[in-house]
């Protein structure tokens, strides 16, 4: 809306909008729909955990913790009245839920085999063979990183991958206060932003390089610690965006050769 406003009053000029070829459009469909899946079934968990918790049912200790496949047992045996902690309504809407679970995990499946003949393409599998390289990438991450950025080449330096991820700082203008900065911009797909926290949170769990350069940053913030996963989530793009242009790079050239 400000943009709008600056161009309609001050005749500042309108930002230039790409529209990504219709391929990459394409793809972008069935990766979108495989993460749409993970939130639906991480939905779903959540209210299966909400229900056993809000009914009080106890967990025996030999079924472990959540999700492992004892746990999932005594479910279905709970779902069916055949341990105690659930009236007869609660039992219908968990064996609702435990349905709608395996369907999921079935729909996954499916996608999963999808992704990983969409990654085997030539139009994605050098790019897709350098990113997975790298520690907590899979190659989910990798397809959403490459179809949400589209063309690699048209970004000339890392900042421009930052601002258009939204993982720059937000800046504060005005003729009566200085430059401030704020909160990150959160521009461009929301899907990369989460895809690219998930795999940062793998790689500083994982990776000790990766893990000492988030600690000195939340050492210097230490009450902001999302400073420094944000910060490691920018670095994993930009590397990402070089590994990903080198092996566009290079498959150009050996076509062309």
């Amino acid at each position: 809306l400000a943009v709008v406003r600056g161009h309609v009053l001050a005749g500042n000029g309108l930002p230039a909008v790409r529209v990504p070829e219709p391929q990459t459009r394409e793809d972008r469909e069935l990766v979108r729909i495989r993460l749409d899946i993970g939130k639906k079934m991480t939905l779903v968990k959540t209210q299966i955990q909400m229900l056993v918790k809000r009914n009080a049912a106890v967990v025996p200790a030999e079924s472990g913790n959540s999700w492992t496949p004892s746990w999932e047992r005594w479910l279905v045996k709970l779902s069916k009245g055949e341990v105690p902690g659930l009236a007869r309504g609660a039992q219908g809407a968990l064996q609702s839920l435990i349905r709608q679970k395996a369907m999921l995990v079935q729909e996954t499946k499916r996608l999963d085999k999808a992704m990983d003949k969409l990654a085997g393409t030539p139009r994605y599998a050098a790019a897709v063979d350098a990113l997975t390289a790298l520690k907590g990438v899979g190659v989910l991450t990798a397809l959403v990183f490459l179809t949400e950025m589209g063309d690699l080449g048209r970004f000339k330096n890392r900042k421009q991958v930052g601002a258009f991820i939204g993982l720059v700082p937000s800046s504060n203008e005005s003729g009566e206060t200085e430059n401030r900065k704020g909160h990150i911009t959160h521009q461009g797909s929301w899907r990369l932003r989460k895809i690219l926290c998930q795999a940062t949170q793998v790689r500083v769990r994982w990776d000790r390089q990766e893990k000492q350069v988030c600690d000195r940053i939340i050492r210097k913030n230490p009450g902001h610690k999302k400073i420094a996963i944000v910060a490691s989530m920018r670095r994993l793009a930009v590397v990402l965006w070089h590994r990903g242009l080198a092996a566009q790079l290079q498959q150009a050239y050996a076509v062309g050769a």
